[in-house]
Formats: structure tokens, sequence, C-alpha cells
């Protein structure tokens, strides 16, 4: 797309912005002129042949982006669409929320906002102020958290595109050595941290799929967190045992001992034969099972669910619907379905089906309030069905902490294992921040090999 406008601007967010929502107009050209700049600001926006005038009070003092925000709406309006977050494409619009509270705006003037400038419609509008007043009650930039990454997992699902490998597969040879480099990597973040002022308010071990350790290896690296990391102002600590072809007993009882109080065990479908489709194993005894046991255990349980796998119409989301109705989960996260690059059903060229927004918004509607689940943390993606959310639910009181600060970027995280990512948070000014990062990698050869090297990078960013 071509630009010509009659004020200096830089056009990188409206071409990003119209190959995402109007990928009809990205070979188009674009005329704008500014017709008045008062009390109200009124664009005239010219493209394809069609034109629209865009009006809306000025908030220049403090939206300072905001014609290039009105051209992006006036672009919508000419091309007929019309989407339920308007002309937001991030991947976190709460943080949008969270930067004009920053600037002095009510969430009633936030509401108007989103629908006015952003177009979002009015149960987005709300959704997101509703989160962000949750969020608000936990996020806390005098703390960090970390989270360590066990690269591994039974099978690899078709639709994962997370650092992840199959333990049985070639890679699997690396387990010992991964395990091994963990366990030094934990010693020497646990004496870095010592000689900081850093403290670390959750814990989460995700992956892969980190049950996948054997119950001694279980042991040894929990023993290793809980005799090298300070836990006094710890609040939670948090455990994927979202496989239960991995789990058992003991296992179970291994993580309870060294006080992991919040466990995820994961259906994502209750249509059994449409996991076994997408190479992902799921005994519905042995779940419930597990279940039982996590129950009585006392842990905090979170389920997460994919909406729109593939085979999965409306008749299969309702019955999921309908059989996680059976238990009383603290937590459920909703996924939609979104293809990535690195995933095999990408590859595939697997297209989604669709489905009845309004119709299971309803459903669903009803499943949270018969659980007492209210939104309290969320995000976007592109490549998902109908340009969705994916929300995480929580009784309240059992909201995640690691879940809010990581998604809101607001926290710095200390990562620890193959894949995990450290991100060092500053702040810039009043709204915004500069995030430093460093990955480890997800190949455990490279992992084992490069664990010294990325840590020292690590240590660099959180020295002051």
């Amino acid at each position: 797309m071509t630009i010509k406008a009659d004020f200096e601007m830089s056009p990188g967010s409206i071409i990003e912005f119209v190959r995402v929502l109007i990928p009809e107009a990205r070979e188009k050209e674009m005329e704008v002129r500014t017709l008045s700049e008062g009390e109200e600001i009124s664009i005239e926006v010219v493209c394809d042949g069609r034109k629209e005038i865009f009006t809306y009070p000025n908030h220049m003092e403090r939206i300072d982006d905001q014609k290039i925000i009105m051209i992006k709406m006036a672009l919508l309006n000419i091309y007929g669409k019309s989407y339920p977050w308007g002309g937001l494409i991030g991947v976190r619009p709460t943080k949008l929320v969270r930067r004009m509270l920053a600037l002095k705006y009510t969430y009633e003037e936030i509401e108007e906002i989103l629908m006015g400038l952003y177009m979002v419609t009015p149960v987005k509008a709300r959704l997101l102020s509703d989160v962000v007043k949750k969020e608000m009650k936990y996020l806390n930039r005098d703390h960090i958290n970390m989270y360590i990454g066990i690269p591994f997992c039974p099978t690899k699902c078709r639709y994962c595109s997370f650092a992840s490998y199959e333990i049985g597969g070639p890679v699997g040879k690396f387990y010992r050595g991964v395990v091994d480099t963990l366990l030094d990597e934990i010693e020497l973040t646990g004496d870095f941290l010592r000689g900081t002022t850093h403290t670390i308010e959750s814990l989460y071990f995700g992956g892969g799929t980190p049950s996948v350790l054997t119950e001694e290896d279980l042991v040894k690296v929990l023993e290793a967190v809980r005799k090298h990391i300070d836990f006094t102002h710890i609040k939670e600590f948090t455990f994927e045992a979202g496989r239960v072809d991995t789990l058992n007993r003991r296992k179970l009882e291994i993580m309870k001992k060294y006080g992991v109080d919040r466990i995820s065990l994961n259906p994502q479908t209750f249509n059994e034969h449409i996991l076994k489709e997408l190479n992902r194993s799921f005994d519905r005894a042995k779940f419930d099972e597990m279940y039982g046991i996590a129950r009585e255990l006392g842990f905090i349980i979170n389920m997460d669910l994919i909406l729109g796998l593939p085979g999965e119409g409306a008749k299969e989301i309702y019955h999921t619907l309908n059989e996680i109705e059976k238990y009383d989960m603290e937590n459920l996260t909703i996924h939609v379905l979104a293809l990535k690059r690195a995933s095999k059903l990408y590859q595939e060229g697997y297209e989604k089906e669709e489905l009845n927004k309004e119709e299971f918004e309803l459903k669903l509607k009803e499943l949270l309030e018969k659980k007492n689940l209210e939104p309290y943390y969320m995000y976007r993606q592109k490549n998902s069905i109908e340009w969705g959310e994916n929300l995480g639910y929580a009784v309240p009181g059992t909201e995640s902490i690691f879940n809010i600060e990581m998604i809101e970027e607001n926290q710095s995280t200390l990562g620890m294992g193959g894949g995990a990512i450290t991100k060092r948070i500053v702040a810039e000014n009043e709204v915004i921040d500069r995030i430093d990062k460093v990955i480890n990698p997800k190949d455990p050869a490279l992992y084992i090999r490069e664990m010294k090297e990325r840590l020292e990078k690590k240590f660099e960013l959180f020295k002051n």
C-alpha cells in the first residue's frame, strides 16, 4: 500500500493493520487529508475509489497516534469491515487499557474510547475493562517470577508449536543431559539471586510437559528448587501436568510434598477420537482418576480447552462443555485454535471450521455462571478462529498471578530449562517499558552446550 498524507507519519503500523484485517487493500493507494484539528479531529481518507470521513474528539495530548488510529478505522469503514475487536490487532489489548489508566483516563472513559475511536463492540470493551480491573489487584513490579521449562512430551501434538520433543523419539536421548544441566542451572541461579535484591513472587513449571520427568528426577529437580531458590515471597507454585498419561499418584504426592499448590490437568477436548487423530493420548478413566487424586491432595486445578480442533463442529464443542461441567476446577482456560507456522496442522494446510460464535458464547456463559468462574486474564492471536480471544477464568480468589504477570509483561521473568525465555522489564516512562530478552535454546543438545553462556547473559540483565 502507498500512502499520501498531509502530515508526517510512519506508515508501518497502517501497512501491518491492512495486511491483517483488510488484505484486499494491500496493493491500493491511499490519500489522507486533515479537515479539522480543534476540539474534534476530522480526517478524510480516500482509497480504492471510495471516501470516508472519520471524526472524533481530540485526545492528541494523551493519545499522540490518534490520527493514525482514525485512518485505520476509516479504512475499515471503506471496506465494510466489522469485527468484535474493531481495529485492535495486538496480542495484549489489556495493555492498551492499562496504558490509558496511566494517562489518567477512568474506566468509563476508556470504554467510550474503545467503542468510539477503536470501534470495539460494547461487549468486548466491557470485557477488557473487567479483566484489567481484576488484574490490577495482582500486578506487582516489586517482585520477579520464575519459569522452568522441560522441553519433552510423551508425543508431539499436531497443533503444537511450543518447545517440545517426543521423549521416545531421537531427541529423547538428551533427556538425562537436560535434567543434569537444569540441576546445575537451578543451583547457579540460586547462588546469583542471593547476591541481589530480587524476590520471586510466583514459580511455574511448563514445557513441554514437565510431568514427563521420572519420579526420581522429579524429586531431584524439586529438591534443587527448594534448596537453592528463596521461597520467602513466593505466593504460588504451579506445575503443568496437562498430560495424564505422564501422571500417577506418586508424582502428584511428590509435587505436593515440595510445595506445588497449583496444577494443570488439560483435556483440551473430551472428544477422544479427535485427540487420537492429533497424536495426543487421552484416557478418560485415567483423567478422572488423576483429577480425583489432585482434589484429594488439595491442589488448585486449572483445565485447558482448545476450541476448533480438526473434526470439531458445534456438536463436539458443546459435548466438551457439557463434560467439563462435571468437574469443580478453580481455573478454566479457553483457547481458540491458532495455527502457527511451526505446527504440523499449519504445514498440512488445515482450514478451520466455522462456529456460531453468539450461540457458543451463550452456552459458555451458562457454564461459567454455574461454576462461579470469572475472566481474569486474556490474550489474542492473529490466526485464531474469527479473531477470537483466549481467556482465563477463575473462581474469585484463585487467579494465577503468574498468568497475569506473564501476559501483561509487567513483571520480569527469570527463565531456566530448555526453551525458557528470560525477560527483564524496565519502565522507560509512565506508559512505555523496555523489554530485554535472553532465550535458552529449545533444542536439548544446544541447551546442554550453551546453558552457562546464556546464564551469564541473564545475570547481566538482572545485576542492576
